[in-house]
C-alpha cells in the first residue's frame, strides 16, 4: 500500500526526540526518505536507526538551527543525499530558560538563547529551505509553535514571545510564496509527554496533574498525535491549507 509522502524527502530538526522523533518515523512511515538533523548525535543516530530497522532510509545531519551555515548544510546535505527537499519540519527548540521568573526579572542571556533558537533559528531554517524548494517548484513546511504562540502563559516570556514570532512567520511566509507552491503551516501543541516536558514535570511535584486538568481533554497529548498532524500538513491531502497555525491540544485552545 502506498504511503502519502512516496518518493518525498522530509527534514526533520530537533529529530533526536521527543515531537521530532515521533514525526521522523511517522514520515518515514508515509515513504518518505528523512533527514534527521540536530545537534544531539546520538539521539539522532538512534532515531535514523530505528528508520532503517523498521525499513526506511534516513541520514543523520549535525546542525544547530541557529547557525545559517548549519541550516543551509542540512538542506544541502539532504539534496545530495536524496535528489530533493518536499517536506521540512521545523521542530528543533528549547524551553524557556529559568522557568517561572517574571519579565523584569527575566534574565537577557536566557532572552538571548531562546530567541535566537526558538524563532531565529526557524527563520533560519526556511531561508535555507525555501530557495531549493522554489527551484523544485514547490513544497511543504510545517513549524513547531505552541499554545504558547497563541495565548500567553505567565512566567517563560521568552519562550511566549518566540512562539508567537513563529506563528508570524508562518502567515507571512505562506502569503509570500503560496502562489509558487510552497505550503507554510505550523502547529501548536498542547502539554506533550515530551523529555522537555518531562523535566520540568519532575522538578515540580503535582505539577503534572495540574497542567493535565487544563486540557479539557483530560491528559497529555503523546508526540505521536502531533506527528500524524505534522505528516497532513505536509501531504498532499493538505493541498488547500497554507498559512494555518494548528493547535493539537487536547481543546486546550477552545476554553
Amino acid at each position: 500500500m502506498a504511503g502519502s509522502l512516496d518518493g518525498k524527502t522530509a527534514l526533520v530538526t530537533g529529530g533526536g526526540s521527543g515531537i521530532g522523533r515521533a514525526a521522523s518515523l511517522a514520515y518515514a512511515k508515509e515513504g518518505a526518505r528523512v533527514v534527521v538533523a540536530d545537534v544531539n548525535v546520538e539521539g539522532g543516530e538512534e532515531t535514523v536507526q530505528m528508520i532503517k530497522e523498521a525499513g526506511g532510509e534516513a541520514i543523520l545531519v549535525h546542525a544547530d538551527v541557529s547557525k545559517p551555515e548549519d541550516t543551509q548544510a542540512m538542506v544541502d546535505q539532504a539534496v545530495e543525499a536524496f535528489g530533493s527537499l518536499d517536506c521540512a519540519f521545523n521542530n528543533a527548540g528549547i524551553g524557556g530558560g529559568r522557568d517561572r521568573l517574571l519579565t523584569a526579572d527575566y534574565l537577557e542571556e536566557d532572552w538571548d538563547r531562546v530567541i535566537s533558537i526558538n524563532l531565529k533559528g526557524v527563520w533560519l531554517c526556511m531561508k535555507a529551505e525555501i530557495p531549493q524548494m522554489l527551484k523544485q517548484g514547490g513544497g511543504a513546511i510545517v513549524n513547531t509553535a505552541s499554545i504558547a504562540g497563541l495565548v500567553g502563559l505567565t512566567g517563560t516570556i521568552a519562550y511566549v514571545a518566540a512562539k508567537h514570532g513563529v506563528t508570524g512567520l508562518t502567515k507571512a511566509a505562506a502569503m509570500e510564496y503560496a502562489k509558487s507552491g510552497i505550503r507554510v503551516n505550523s502547529v501548536c501543541p498542547g502539554y506533550i509527554h515530551t523529555p522537555l516536558v518531562q523535566r520540568t514535570f519532575d522538578a515540580n511535584e503535582g505539577y503534572e496533574e495540574r497542567v493535565a486538568a487544563r486540557h479539557p481533554i483530560g491528559r497529555l497529548g503523546e508526540p505521536e498525535e502531533i506527528a500524524q498532524a505534522v505528516v497532513w500538513l505536509s501531504s498532499d491531502a493538505a493541498s488547500f491549507v497554507t498559512g494555518h497555525n494548528m493547535p493539537v491540544d487536547g481543546g486546550y485552545m477552545a476554553q
